[in-house]
């Protein structure tokens, strides 16, 4: 534990950057419905437009913001594209993140 919290003080501004950043991207709710759709398994636009209720072109703009930040990747199969979570910390952070706005 202390180890993490010293961790956390050394924060120097490079990483303070990359962290806002990621915070920034995460405070848009479409991101985080999209976000854990993709936690949960591999999905096609097409899908995913069902799901959200919501235009491909603005699927696909949310999309390539969180590709941006190698949040997602994406794999094309003939003329679908299909997107997933990539292996990253988001995952528990977004898990953290749900959890606390179901705290009572």
């Amino acid at each position: 534990m202390v180890a993490k919290i010293q961790k956390m003080q050394e924060v120097d501004a490079e990483t303070a950057a990359v962290v806002a950043e990621t915070f920034k991207i995460l405070a848009d709710p479409t991101r985080v419905r999209l976000l854990a759709v993709l936690a949960t398994r591999e999905v096609c636009v097409s899908e995913l437009t069902q799901l959200l209720e919501m235009e491909q072109s603005a699927i696909s703009h949310q999309l390539r913001t969180l590709r941006a930040l190698r949040l997602v990747r994406n794999r094309k199969v003939g003329r679908q594209v299909y997107y997933s979570l990539e292996d990253h910390p988001i995952r528990d952070l977004l898990t953290q993140g749900v959890a606390y706005a179901h705290l009572d």
